[in-house]
C-alpha cells in the first residue's frame, strides 16, 4: 500500500494530472458545428476540383537507377537512367486532400463525437494528426511535383518525413497529456523532419528557375504556391507553440483546435486555387 501511494505522490509532484473534467456542453456544440459546416466546405470543394478540372496534368514518378558510362571502350564511372513508373491526375490528388479533411471532420462529429470530445478534454486529438499526416503530404508531394520532382525515391523520402512531422505532433500531444512543463523534444524532432521537403523543395525550384524551360508565366504562380503554403505550414507549428505556452487566448486549448480547422481549410483551398489557376486553368484555354 505505502508503495502505490508513493507512486501516486511522485505522478503529482511531477505535474502529471491524472483525471480531466469534460469539455463544457456549450463549446462542444460549437465544434460540433464547426465540423459539420467544415466537412460541407472541404467537400463541396473537392467535388467542384473534380468537376471543372482536366486530369492531363499529372504528378509523375520516374524509377531511377545506375548505368556504366563507357568513354572509348572503358568503363568511366556510372551515370543514372530513368524509367517512368506511373503517374497521378494531379486534380484527383487535389481533391483527395479536401475529400480526406472532410472525412475526419465528419468522424469527429458522427461517429467518434464522443471520444473526439474526450480527447480534447485531455487536450490531444489525435485525428487531426492522422488526417495530416495523411493530408498534408499529399500536399506536399504536389508541390514537389510541379517543382519537377519526378524520382520514386525522392518523392517517397518527402512523404515519409512530411508524415513523421505531423505523427511527431501527435506523440508531442500525447506525451504532455496532464503535464504542467512541457516536454519539447517531440516538438523539436518533428521541426527536423517537417523541413527537410521544404529544403528538397527549395533547391529544385531554386535550380528550375535558374534555368527555366517552360511556360514563362507559371513561375510567379509556383513560387506563390511556394511561398503560402510554406508560411501556412509555419503557422500550424506556431499554433502549436502558442498552445502549449499558453500565450493569450491559447490557454484554452480549444481555441487552438478551432484555429487548426481554420488553418487546414486555408492552406488546402489556396494550394488547390493556386494549382486550378497555375496549371488547369491555363490548359482549358
Amino acid at each position: 500500500m505505502a508503495r502505490v501511494v508513493r507512486k501516486a505522490a511522485s505522478r503529482s509532484s511531477a505535474g502529471v494530472a491524472t483525471s480531466f473534467a469534460a469539455i463544457p456542453a456549450k463549446r462542444a456544440q460549437q465544434l460540433f458545428n464547426w465540423n459539420r459546416i467544415l466537412v460541407l466546405l472541404h467537400g463541396v470543394q473537392a467535388a467542384v476540383i473534380v468537376a471543372i478540372s482536366p486530369t492531363t496534368a499529372k504528378i509523375n514518378f520516374d524509377g531511377s537507377y545506375p548505368v556504366a558510362k563507357i568513354v572509348d571502350g572503358q568503363f568511366a564511372g556510372l551515370t543514372t537512367g530513368t524509367e517512368p513508373l506511373f503517374g497521378i491526375p494531379l486534380a484527383y490528388a487535389v481533391a483527395a486532400f479536401f475529400a480526406l479533411s472532410a472525412l475526419a471532420h465528419f468522424a469527429a462529429a458522427y461517429p467518434l463525437r464522443a471520444r473526439y470530445e474526450g480527447w480534447l478534454a485531455r487536450e490531444f486529438n489525435p485525428l487531426r494528426w492522422a488526417e495530416y499526416a495523411i493530408s498534408s503530404t499529399l500536399m506536399i508531394v504536389a508541390i514537389a511535383s510541379l517543382t519537377g520532382i519526378r524520382d520514386a525515391g525522392a518523392m517517397l523520402a518527402i512523404a515519409g518525413c512530411n508524415a513523421s512531422m505531423n505523427l511527431f505532433g501527435w506523440s508531442m500531444e500525447e506525451a504532455n497529456i496532464g503535464r504542467k512543463s512541457v516536454q519539447w523534444s517531440h516538438y523539436i524532432f518533428g521541426c527536423i523532419a517537417g523541413i527537410i521537403p521544404w529544403l528538397a523543395v527549395f533547391v529544385t525550384l531554386g535550380l528550375s528557375l535558374g534555368d527555366w524551360q517552360g511556360d514563362a508565366a507559371f513561375q510567379p504562380v509556383l513560387v506563390t504556391i511556394y511561398v503560402s503554403l510554406f508560411v501556412s505550414f509555419n503557422i500550424f507549428a506556431l499554433n502549436m507553440v502558442l498552445q502549449r505556452l499558453k500565450i493569450g487566448r491559447w490557454k484554452d486549448y480549444l481555441h487552438g483546435e478551432r484555429s487548426y480547422m481554420i488553418l487546414s481549410l486555408v492552406a488546402k483551398t489556396l494550394l488547390a486555387w493556386q494549382v486550378w489557376s497555375g496549371v488547369f486553368m491555363p490548359a482549358s484555354n
